[in-house]
């Protein structure tokens, strides 16, 4: 059985558009990738594929079931983290989260102190003081409280800081394991890559590609800079190599290729420095796509 499956979504804001024909089939069990700049269609196409925007056209099942007809039997079994979340704040986050388990008829409140305590969340602290990244934990822990069948996460590790970012993925990994099938929705290439199974690649309310994780990985393009003790008379360039550009003893590239392959190229040049660095997804669509 498919967890998502969409066919032709479009959805238009009047005359401008939001998303076009946008078909996708989620396995149950995958962790599945939804990656695009911020303009590209994500966050309408999450809230469309959960009836929370009526599409224009086209249909979204979620395990076999229409969201059309039977919304609210299916969001049932789904967890939903927002972009944004804003949340009643005259409430301590332990109000709000057990207010929400009793939704689901949840009265055992004890999984709501063990996930605070996993992202470090003072739950008896009030919304309103709460920071931006204390407010996405919660927003976290809410989407994950009531074990939902299908967790749709859209750009969660906003402002969440490096070392909880793993702690974020850690968790996730584990809710997969439990059975549970997620849709992850980023602009970051590196998250797509470190936590899930495939994915699809938007652009202007499009669906460019849908890759697995692995052959995405073999066409990532990285930035390359190079600083030489002195800048060699020759040199001779990998496959994979493009828009050399020197400045001094200074060389700026860009590579397509396995990292082995540069690393091992690398490793016989006289040089004083490396720095390698992610290029954005404008650049990774135009090289591609």
């Amino acid at each position: 059985m498919l967890a998502v499956q969409t066919s032709k979504l479009c959805k238009f804001y009047g005359q401008n558009l939001g998303i076009k024909d946008v078909s996708i089939e989620i396995e149950t069990g995958e962790i599945f990738g939804f990656i695009g700049p911020n303009g590209a269609g994500k966050s309408t196409t999450i809230r469309t594929l959960l009836g929370l925007l009526i599409p224009t056209s086209g249909s979204v099942k979620i395990f076999d079931q229409d969201i059309s007809h039977l919304g609210h039997e299916v969001r049932k079994n789904i967890g939903y983290l927002p972009s944004e979340v804003n949340y009643y704040d005259e409430m301590s986050s332990r109000e709000l989260l057990e207010y929400h388990c009793r939704f689901y008829g949840i009265y055992d409140y004890s999984e709501i102190d063990k996930l605070a305590d996993i992202f470090e969340l003072d739950l008896d602290k009030q919304i309103t003081d709460l920071s931006f990244g204390n407010k996405k934990k919660c927003g976290i822990i809410q989407s994950m409280i009531h074990k939902p069948k299908l967790l749709i996460m859209d750009e969660p590790t906003s402002g969440l800081d490096p070392l909880m970012q793993n702690v974020f993925f850690d968790r996730l990994k584990i809710e997969n394991e439990n059975g549970t099938t997620i849709f992850f929705s980023s602009h970051i290439l590196s998250e797509v890559q470190n936590i899930c199974h495939r994915a699809a690649i938007i652009k202007i309310g499009e669906i460019k590609a849908t890759e697995n994780i692995q052959s995405l990985i073999k066409k990532q393009m990285k930035k390359v800079g190079l600083i030489f003790h002195h800048k060699p008379l020759q040199l001779e360039f990998p496959m994979g190599v493009q828009k050399q550009n020197w400045n001094g003893n200074k060389l700026t590239f860009e590579y397509v290729g396995l990292i082995d392959n540069l690393i091992k190229w690398m490793a016989n040049l006289d040089l004083q420095d490396v720095i390698l660095e992610e290029p954005d997804l404008e650049s990774i669509f135009i090289n591609y796509y």
